[in-house]
């Protein structure tokens, strides 16, 4: 079975509970959350008593064989924990994981967060094990494009709503800091009544909190977004980004562009060219129609600005990196 989404999680939970949960995920609120409902629901369900391992260098897995057998004098049913924050439990805890599948305590919810995995890792047989006898959660980063409905969620869930325009601009403030956005949306709960926010009211309420990373930037510039893009460069430069790894971002998506162009011209598909180029999700959708709206003239054209602002960084030519950069961009989502 594939792995829930946290969104998900609350009306499993509500047809009752999984002898074992696993949550795991890159977005570490999400995977917070997860947990938190898992255990309000065992509590609520009489699971009383709790444990907790976590599983770190020389971690002692006799530890969980023990845990699965003892029998509490408090209670008769228990939540065990089982924290894995390195996601590798080794030789010896992918065998005592796979016994805890195949043979579930008696009275006893099992817990297990991890970290993000990769694929080789969630096709290992110990999580093919826990997936098979219980239900997985995966915490996924939300991106730009699912922020807006996640917020509307959250704010629709405190019987709170916003109209387009004030959902983009809680959008804009808080992208990229999910944490701050599920504060953002808690606060507007105890600043305003139930029902329709206006634009005015977030503006007094909600703090500019956005958070950029530069492996972002391609889809700014991609899409042709140029308000979001400058927003993008204006936070990275404040959060005291280096300039190199930003020019490294942009001159890696032109020269990414001018491969796929000459591909095309010998005929190649672009699914076909994904991996080598390093084209996954919205970026994907995003290269060929930027691609037209580019031109080839113009990615020389930026090529050469690259090398031109590589050598500003460099102290070898006047001129403020960031600047350039700044204009840079607005070629290419011009």
């Amino acid at each position: 079975m594939p792995s829930l989404s946290p969104d998900a999680l609350n009306a499993a939970l509500g047809k009752g509970l999984a002898p074992l949960y696993l949550v795991h995920g890159e977005e570490a609120l999400l995977a917070l959350e997860a947990a938190d409902a898992v255990r309000l629901a065992a509590r609520q369900a009489g699971y009383l008593e709790r444990e907790v391992l976590t599983v770190e260098a020389g971690f002692d897995w006799s530890q969980l064989v023990d845990a699965m057998s003892s029998v509490s004098l408090f209670a008769s049913l228990k939540l065990l924990e089982i924290r894995i924050p390195g996601g590798k439990p080794g030789t010896e805890g992918s065998e005592a994981l796979q016994r805890l599948a195949a043979n579930p305590p008696e009275d006893t919810i099992v817990l297990i967060t991890l970290p993000k995995l990769d694929k080789t890792q969630q096709q290992g047989k110990w999580f093919v094990a826990l997936e098979k006898a219980g239900l997985a959660v995966e915490a996924r980063p939300v991106g730009r494009s699912e922020l807006p409905g996640w917020i509307a969620r959250r704010l629709k869930a405190q019987g709170q709503q916003l109209g387009s325009e004030a959902l983009e601009f809680f959008v804009e403030r808080v992208e990229g800091n999910l944490l701050a956005a599920r504060q953002e949306v808690d606060k507007l709960a105890l600043l305003y009544p139930k029902g329709e926010l206006s634009l005015a009211d977030l503006q007094v309420a909600v703090a500019n909190v956005a958070r950029f990373d530069v492996f972002q930037l391609s889809e700014s510039w991609l899409a042709g977004d140029t308000p979001r893009l400058m927003r993008m460069l204006d936070g990275l430069m404040a959060e005291g980004e280096a300039p190199v790894l930003v020019l490294w971002s942009l001159s890696e998506d032109v020269r990414m562009l001018l491969r796929l162009r000459q591909g095309l011209k010998d005929g190649r598909q672009l699914r076909d060219m994904a991996r080598e180029l390093r084209l996954w999700g919205d970026k994907q959708k995003l290269a060929e129609p930027a691609l037209r709206r580019i031109g080839p003239r113009k990615l020389m054209q930026a090529l050469s600005e690259c090398a031109r602002i590589d050598r500003q960084i460099k102290g070898v030519e006047p001129g403020e990196p960031w600047q350039t950069m700044r204009a840079l961009a607005t070629l290419l989502a011009a």
